[in-house]
């Protein structure tokens, strides 16, 4: 599935955007896990449905500096990470030698079918327009294996902004959406998953972040 000219504007956005500020990004969300318990406890949820299931590969979709790839490895996860922005990428793999991370898109995603147990968007989401969503949850299921959980983590509110200047002061070029649990929930299932719980919670992550956790579904007989 190709990526058409509109798509390719933001994304092109985006990925300028995250190169510009990878350095400086990775540097102040290093240590956030440390300040957000409950997101960690999300996290350790997660890990034991894959392990529950058999384990096998994780993939973190817009895994920045490859933090939160970090802690699934440390939770005894079979985790790697993908990020649109090279420069991301970069630092990722200097930062964690020891895991694999590589450049591309959650709008088209070079993963072979059925192939993961799981996977985590953690706060990656924010930058997708409305009407790519979709699109992104669907591959989202096409990778997952039946009953793989995917955890999403987001801004909750009703706006989007154009984010200009971020991390360290550098020139950025990205719209944040912030989103409410229901229409998240209906993309969901609209794309084949179960969503099986939500909440939204405060921390040094985000004011006002939500948490949601569903499972692809069966393909229907």
């Amino acid at each position: 599935m190709g990526i058409d000219a509109g798509t390719e504007g933001w994304l092109a956005d985006t990925r300028t955007s995250y190169d510009t500020v990878a350095e400086s990004y990775a540097e102040q969300t290093r240590n956030l896990l440390d300040k957000t318990p409950d997101e960690r406890a999300v996290l350790a949820l997660f890990t034991d449905l894959v392990h529950s299931a058999g384990g096998g590969p994780v993939a973190d979709v817009g895994c920045g500096p490859g933090r939160i790839t970090a802690h699934l490895s440390e939770l005894g996860v079979d985790a790697f990470g993908i990020d649109l922005s090279p420069g991301m990428i970069e630092v990722a793999r200097r930062d964690h030698p020891g895991l694999r991370f590589e450049v591309g898109s959650m709008t088209d995603l070079r993963l072979a079918d059925a192939s993961l147990a799981g996977l985590v968007a953690w706060y990656s989401l924010i930058h997708v327009p409305d009407d790519e969503i979709g699109l992104v949850l669907t591959h989202f299921r096409r990778v997952l294996r039946p009953g793989g959980p995917l955890l999403l983590g987001f801004h909750v509110g009703d706006e989007s902004r154009l984010k200009t200047e971020g991390y360290g002061g550098h020139p950025m070029k990205v719209y944040v959406h912030r989103r409410q649990h229901g229409p998240m929930a209906s993309w969901l299932e609209e794309a084949g998953f179960t969503v099986e719980t939500h909440r939204t919670l405060s921390s040094a992550e985000s004011a006002l972040g939500g948490i949601l956790l569903a499972r692809r579904r069966p393909a229907a007989n």
